[in-house]
């Protein structure tokens, strides 16, 4: 997370060690399936197409998975087809398209370069059976097929803080959850929060960010409205329960992952061993980081913590050392204007007072 600023480092430590308290993560891994589309249009009976691609699936997977063979000889491949009609939107100009999309199990990999390849490979077949023109073959980063999730669960005296109890604090962040689940000018900021954590990790491990963050905030909106990606209720005995499912598409081999300096230090510093266990742990960072800021906003705030985190990143950027660190971050803190120029200017005054001394 070494991209993000220091509150929300800070942020995602502290809700990971509440949650450690309370018994830690528990993560569920969906099939590791990822899809690759074909768009076909000027198809003359989008029903019988539809009925035909169907009644053909395995023509069409062994097109497919003829076009790869590598990743048949490794145990994995397309493993099956399905079809989706888009009607013309007459008042837009726009035409009819049927769809077929090829769900194909990638193993390790993200399997970018394979869907397409396969993908390519089932074209001719598909404009052959149903008499349509296609458009292009392209895998999806919708990754419906390929879902994460992490859940904890938390006593409410883990969550007290300041003047409010754990029952408080629960029920404040359930009720941040709601704001967030009914409302999309919140939704975008809780997820964005999430996020925070998750494309960091995806970055550092070497897949790639803005896949898996158009692909999560396209499930947000999976039931027709932009929605908190994360749950908290309460539990029948008064716990506090987190859960949060997304996308992840990512890979531990493939792409730049076996070589790039960072990705592998990343790799070695997280310990995972597969894709399976890298997704469970970048679900965990998003719900621990989502965790820590719903309950400081339902306290103190969010601006306490980062400014006093802040405070550290002028002082350093301003060019103090050691012991000045932590000596000007606290005469920041008093400020009004808390400011790199205010910053300087502190500095050189604690520097002049001890020439003077």
């Amino acid at each position: 997370m070494a991209i993000e600023e220091p509150s929300v480092i800070a942020a995602a430590s502290a809700g990971a060690k509440i949650i450690a308290k309370a018994g830690g993560f528990r993560t569920t891994i969906q099939e590791r399936v990822m899809i690759g589309q074909v768009a076909l249009k000027n198809v003359p009976d989008t029903i019988a197409a539809e009925q035909l691609i169907l009644s053909h699936e395995e023509e069409i997977l062994q097109a497919a998975n003829a076009a790869h063979p590598s990743i048949v000889k490794r145990g994995g491949g397309a493993r099956r087809v399905s079809v989706r009609t888009l009607p013309a939107d007459d008042v837009e100009g726009i035409p009819a398209f049927l769809i077929v999309h090829l769900h194909v199990e990638t193993l390790e990999a993200m399997g970018a370069n394979i869907i397409n390849t396969m993908m390519e490979g089932v074209i001719p077949y598909l404009e052959r059976l149903t008499g349509g023109v296609a458009l292009m073959g392209i895998l999806s980063n919708y990754a419906t097929d390929c879902l994460a999730t992490a859940e904890c669960r938390i006593p409410a005296a883990l969550l007290a803080k300041g003047v409010f109890s754990g029952d408080e604090v629960r029920d404040r962040l359930i009720e941040a959850y709601q704001f967030a689940y009914v409302d999309p000018y919140r939704a975008v900021t809780n997820n964005k929060g999430i996020m925070n954590g998750i494309d960091a990790i995806v970055l550092a491990s070497g897949n790639d960010w803005r896949a898996i963050s158009a692909g999560a905030h396209a499930y947000a909106s999976r039931n027709g409205q932009y929605r908190s990606l994360t749950s908290w209720k309460k539990a029948e005995n008064g716990d506090l329960l987190g859960s949060l499912t997304l996308p992840l598409p990512v890979g531990a081999v493939g792409g730049s992952i076996n070589f790039h300096p960072a990705a592998k230090m990343t790799k070695k510093i997280l310990g995972y061993r597969s894709a399976s266990e890298l997704e469970s742990i970048i679900a965990s960072v998003g719900l621990a980081q989502n965790f820590s800021a719903i309950k400081a906003l339902v306290t103190e705030g969010i601006q306490k913590g980062h400014m006093g985190l802040h405070s550290r990143s002028l002082a350093i950027s301003a060019g103090a050392v050691g012991e000045e660190i932590e000596q000007l971050s606290q005469l920041l803190k008093g400020e009004k204007n808390m400011n790199l120029a205010t910053a300087q200017s502190l500095l050189a005054q604690i520097r002049g007072a001890d020439t003077v001394d």
